[in-house]
């Protein structure tokens, strides 16, 4: 062990026991500040100084294999990043990236959550920096960006730490196993197990959160033992390689191999995932994105162990309401129909209720009266543009425009989207929810994804009738989040016990200041593999153990 890497275990080690502890009590635990006004004040405005400076030049990024420089971002805001990064010959890089790893292994679980959890610290350091990156890339308004893509990333980057070093050590890493032989001596045997990792990991990365859904599987593999090369999404490159710049530097100072982490920016149209995926050096994949992609990676990328996040169909059943919360209720409705112009895998898109309505107080509320009291909300929300502009952010890429389209002629228009114009940006593209009403008939309307701010008022027969299409559909699309909303226990009761056959995370008459959205670092699990959304979890033992293998030697004691 090198003298800076024995430093960052004793600076450390508080830091991975809080992370231990909360991953086994699953209580509130988070170790990167997530309000602004934590950090310094001068922070921000040097953030944005940076920014400014980075636009229009060549990302400095010294790796090996680099044939030639690629880059093509626009903001979602309006205008051209032109920032260039290095292209990797494959060839080349992935030799580079292997070549580190005996050493990287050697040094021990410790010393790798050690150095992880530096590189996390640093990460931090630039969370201004990265989320101007990340709202220019992914559309987000900047306070989304910043907890999002900073703090909340680097804490799902140490919670991926912590189960990796927790599976790592299961078990004592040498014994001495003496078997009993009667009359004669006993067998005796010094044995050795080393957590070996499986080689190359490849993170391709999304558009819309390319931190927060790329850092756990990046950490999980890289505290096990792994190279990781990352692959960002085209439209979203440079929060990714901050962060590869970031992983370099502290891996260097610790006295490893920078190659170990490695960018791979592709050239627009290059389709350079699919060549990394297959090639025979990837052990580990990680992916989030869309479903075509994420089954044809489950399906070909065999000498792989992959881990997906695709889309679905997330469902908030409706049945009853307490007067006094009814208001509330319908407040965080349109906040989780509008934030981030719902381009987030949690978003809520198919919101079942009987047909004859819903109860509120001793009094029912007819389908057609609970639709206009939500449309009502959503407006109200979003009547002042630089409000809206604050939660809704900017639209992503133009799919997201044609689906919104698409939904202008899809069953009852409930709540038309518009145009917003941004105070600070008016070249961005901004639009608010579409709400339409269908049937429960249309499973071809409703079955599927509409990644965006479209959603549907389903009218079901009743709530048992809700209950069971939740169940059906989840089963069959997929879904990472669902909701209910009723006074009655037997409702909530089995609408659990749907959940627990569909594999979709359930939020109970949420009110208050977390959303069917938001998923807490340590505390709640994102996805479960139960159904087509994800076939892994952010983060269990299961996302991370796959990653090494226990090797053993023996020989007589």
């Amino acid at each position: 062990m090198t003298g800076n890497a024995a430093d960052l275990v004793a600076r450390h080690r508080p830091t991975l026991d809080a992370a231990l502890a909360a991953i086994r009590t699953r209580e509130f635990f988070a170790h990167f500040p997530e309000q602004a006004k934590a950090y310094p004040k001068e922070a921000a405005e040097a953030a944005r100084a940076w920014f400014e400076s980075v636009r229009g030049t060549r990302f400095a990024l010294d790796q090996p294999g680099t044939d030639g420089d690629t880059g093509a971002e626009r903001s979602p805001y309006g205008f051209d990043l032109a920032i260039t990064y290095p292209h990797a010959d494959l060839d080349t890089l992935l030799p580079a990236t292997a070549a580190g790893m005996p050493a990287w292994r050697d040094a021990g679980p410790e010393v790798r959550a050690a150095v992880c959890v530096e590189i996390l610290t640093q990460l931090n350091k630039q969370s201004f920096e990265i989320a101007y990156a990340a709202m220019h890339t992914s559309g987000q308004a900047f306070g989304m960006a910043f907890q999002a893509a900073g703090p909340h990333a680097q804490d799902r980057g140490l919670e991926a730490v912590a189960y990796a070093y927790a599976a790592q050590n299961a078990h004592v890493s040498a014994a001495i196993w003496e078997k009993p032989q009667g009359s004669r001596p006993p067998i005796r045997l010094a044995k050795k197990w080393v957590a070996a990792p499986r080689g190359t990991a490849l993170v391709v990365g999304c558009n819309t959160f390319p931190t927060w859904n790329g850092y756990p599987g990046l950490f999980a593999s890289l505290a096990t033992g792994n190279a990781v090369v990352v692959k960002p999404h085209p439209n979203a490159i440079l929060p990714l390689a901050v962060t590869v710049q970031v992983a370099r530097e502290v891996l260097a100072d610790a006295g490893f191999d920078p190659n170990l982490v490695a960018l791979a920016a592709e050239a627009p149209g290059e389709g350079i995932a699919k060549d990394l995926a297959l090639r025979p050096e990837i052990k580990i994949i990680d992916f989030t994105g869309s479903n075509e992609f994420g089954d044809w990676l489950e399906r070909e990328a065999r000498q792989a162990q992959v881990f997906t996040e695709k889309a679905g169909t997330n469902t908030i059943i409706l049945d009853s309401f307490d007067e006094d919360e009814y208001g509330a209720a319908l407040d965080h409705l349109a906040f989780s129909l509008s934030l981030y112009t719902a381009q987030m895998c949690t978003a809520p898109q198919n919101i079942l209720l009987p047909r004859d309505g819903v109860k509120v107080g001793s009094d029912t509320k007819s389908f057609e009266d609970f639709s206009a009291d939500l449309a009502e909300a959503v407006n109200r929300l979003l009547g002042d543009d630089a409000r809206a502009t604050a939660i809704l952010g900017a639209v992503v890429n133009p799919a997201v425009l044609e689906r919104l389209g698409r939904a202008e002629g899809v069953g009852k228009t409930v709540l038309a989207s518009r145009a917003v114009t941004h105070p600070e940006f008016p070249d961005a593209t901004v639009r608010t929810p579409l709400i339409a009403a269908v049937d429960a008939t249309d499973a071809e309307v409703y079955g599927h994804e509409w990644f965006g701010p479209v959603s549907f008022l389903i009218a079901t027969d009743s709530t048992d009738h809700s209950i069971d299409l939740y169940r059906s559909t989840v089963r069959e699309h997929g879904a990472l989040t669902a909701a209910v909303y009723s006074t009655s226990n037997d409702v909530l009761t089995a609408t659990e016990n749907a959940t627990w056959d569909a594999g979709a995370n359930l939020s109970i008459n949420l009110t208050g200041g977390i959303y069917m959205n938001q998923s807490s670092g340590f505390s709640d699990y994102h996805g479960t593999g139960l159904n087509p959304a994800a076939n892994g979890t952010y983060t269990d033992h299961g996302f991370v153990a796959p990653r090494f293998r226990f090797v053993q030697s023996r020989r007589p004691a």
